[in-house]
Order: structure tokens, then C-alpha cells, then sequence
């Protein structure tokens, strides 16, 4: 517990109001991945509780709203993010997601901070990626495949290097251009950079490969994947008929999960293979924390294909977020509001 979050007496709580630009300045990949790492853990103990999130809506339109909370003692918080995934505002020019995070002194109730989700999402989904290699890749994999190329992409390799000794990234994507973006946006890594021809063609020479696109329908199929091979499908919305792996993938590998309750409600990479019967229930080895804990086995041996099916959870917003308030406050960075006045 955090003594500072406390304030029985003395001036009036204030709560920190903390825009896109504040996150991006207070958050830094390394210590992410680190906190990811230990809320997972935390979630397989039981000091740290993850519930199913809440879809909400009502018509006519099509718009849902997604609660995701979590509490964990550690970080003496509890939080919420209300995510919004609206998918007509593509049409309107406008993002089809976008979330707001709150955090929640879990001792007292104190609101401590409101953040913008953006960057807190981008960061700590590709956290969740690279805690997921560290522990069912092989830890000699040199070789990451990256299926998209956009922002997300870019903090992958950011993740990646955390945990892995990357030496060659292949990247696809539908546009030389957006390839070309990202081939300047990481070259400081100093990492060769190879583009790939065709979605297939990444998974010839990859050890990791992480799948980072919104697709509808599958463009991965699970008969290109390799022996040895750890697979981060990352990209599909959480929207219970969009998928990035097709059926044969999912029943081609050790598939683990971020959250049992999640995957059930909001990932068309399961939902979908169970309907079609590729899979059942059984079938899914895991939650990560499990692994972290050693509750559960995640890679048997070298020829293993392992695939972490990342939907999000609100554990992982609740550590950036604690990363993130802790930061800011030392930095002095984003907006005081006294929200009792």
C-alpha cells in the first residue's frame, strides 16, 4: 500500500487529469512490461481479481460500450476503463475505438486520476505481448514477424527487445508505404528489416510472429505455422465474430489465454474455432498468470507452437495506470481537479 494515496486529513484529494501527451511522456516500456508481468502474476495468486468485462448497448445504433475493471492489492488500486468500439466511425473519419481510464485508491475510494486510454492501451497491449514471449517462446528466438505495421507495430518491437534477443524483424503490411514508416520509426533499434511479400511469407523464417490488424475474417492460417514457433495474435477488435487466426491455427497450437472469463465474452479468434468445432473448452491450456506462476505449463519443448490469444484485460490498464500516476505525480505532469468542489 501506498501510504501517499491515503489522506485521512490535511488538504483536499485532488484528481489528476492526464492527457495523450502527459502518458506519453510518464510511461516507458521497460518498466510496462515489468508491471504487466507482476499484475498477471498477481491475478493467478488471488491478489489481484479480474472479472468479466460488461458489452453494453441499445439501438439502432451500433455503437457498444465496454466496462473493464480490476482491483489488485498491490497497486492499491481499483480501476475502469469504458472502452467505446463504434464501428461506423470509420465512415464518419473518426476512431472506431476509444476509451477513458479512472483509477481508484482501493483502500479509501479516492478517485486518484482520469486518463486518455490511447496510449495506455497501445503500450500495455504490446507489453502483454512481450511478457507473453518471455515465457512460451524460445528464449533463442532472434527472428519477429510483425502482421501490420502501423503504431502498434512499432511498440512491439520496442516490447520485444525487453524480452527477447531480436536481431531481424520481417513486416507485412498491405502498403509499401506504411512499411516504409515503420522501417524509419524503429530504425534507431539498429535491426535489420526485411518486408515480407505476403501475410505467409513472415511466418517462413520467424520465430515470434505477432498478428497486429483489424481484420474481419482471418488472414492467418494455421497451416503456415512452423514447429517452434510463438504466435501473439493481438489485432482483431474485441468483437465476438472478428478474427485475425483462422480455426486450423487455434487447434494447430498450445493456446493460452489473457483471461478465461474475456476470452469467452469477447474473442472471435475462440469464440469462432469453438463454434466450427476446431477447438472445445479443454482446449485452451491457460491464462498467462497461470504460466508466470508456474500453475500451468506453457512450452513443453523446441518444436512446441504456442499462441497467446491477447484480447485486453483491465489488470493491464490498472498497471500502466499505476506506472503511469506515479510518474506524472513525480514529474509533475497533467492537471489537478478538486472534483468535490
Amino acid at each position: 500500500m501506498r501510504v501517499n494515496d491515503i489522506l485521512p486529513e490535511g488538504p483536499v484529494p485532488m484528481t489528476l487529469i492526464l492527457n495523450a501527451s502527459s502518458l506519453q511522456a510518464a510511461i516507458d516500456m521497460p518498466s510496462t512490461v515489468e508491471a504487466v508481468e507482476r499484475v498477471f502474476a498477481d491475478s493467478a495468486r488471488g491478489t489481484a481479481v479480474q472479472p468479466t468485462p460488461v458489452a453494453m448497448g441499445v439501438g439502432p445504433v451500433d455503437s457498444s460500450f465496454i466496462v473493464m475493471p480490476g482491483v489488485a492489492a498491490a497497486e492499491s488500486l481499483a480501476s475502469v476503463k469504458l472502452l467505446a468500439d463504434i464501428p461506423s466511425n470509420a465512415g464518419r473519419g473518426l476512431p472506431t475505438q476509444r476509451s477513458s481510464i479512472m483509477l481508484t485508491n482501493h483502500v479509501t475510494g479516492e478517485t486518484l486520476a482520469l486518463l486518455d486510454g490511447r496510449v495506455p492501451t497501445r503500450i500495455r497491449t504490446a507489453a502483454a505481448s512481450a511478457v507473453a514471449s518471455r515465457h512460451l517462446a524460445r528464449a533463442d528466438s532472434r527472428v519477429l514477424a510483425l502482421v501490420g505495421a502501423g503504431a502498434l507495430a512499432v511498440a512491439h518491437v520496442e516490447a520485444m527487445l525487453c524480452v527477447l534477443p531480436i536481431e531481424r524483424i520481417v513486416v507485412w503490411s498491405r502498403t509499401s508505404e506504411r512499411v516504409e514508416g515503420f522501417r524509419a520509426a524503429v530504425a534507431h533499434h539498429g535491426l535489420e528489416v526485411v518486408a515480407a511479400a505476403s501475410v505467409e511469407d513472415v511466418f517462413t523464417e520467424s520465430d515470434v510472429v505477432c498478428t497486429l490488424t483489424p481484420s474481419v475474417e482471418p488472414i492467418v492460417r494455421g497451416e503456415w505455422f512452423r514447429a517452434g514457433q510463438h504466435i501473439n495474435a493481438v489485432g482483431a477488435r474485441p468483437r465476438p465474430g472478428e478474427r485475425e487466426i483462422d480455426s486450423a491455427g487455434m487447434a494447430r497450437a498450445r493456446v493460452f489465454v489473457d483471461h478465461r472469463g474475456t476470452a469467452a465474452a469477447k474473442s472471435g479468434e475462440y469464440l469462432l474455432a469453438l463454434a466450427e468445432g476446431a477447438i472445445a473448452e479443454a482446449d485452451i491450456i491457460g491464462e498467462l498468470g497461470q504460466v508466470i506462476g508456474g500453475d500451468v505449463v506453457g512450452r513443453t519443448g523446441a518444436a512446441d507452437v504456442t499462441l497467446f490469444n491477447s484480447v485486453g484485460i483491465g489488470l493491464q490498464d490498472l498497471a500502466v495506470g499505476r506506472l503511469a500516476y506515479d510518474r506524472a505525480v513525480e514529474l509533475g505532469l497533467g492537471h489537478d481537479v478538486d472534483m468535490s468542489g
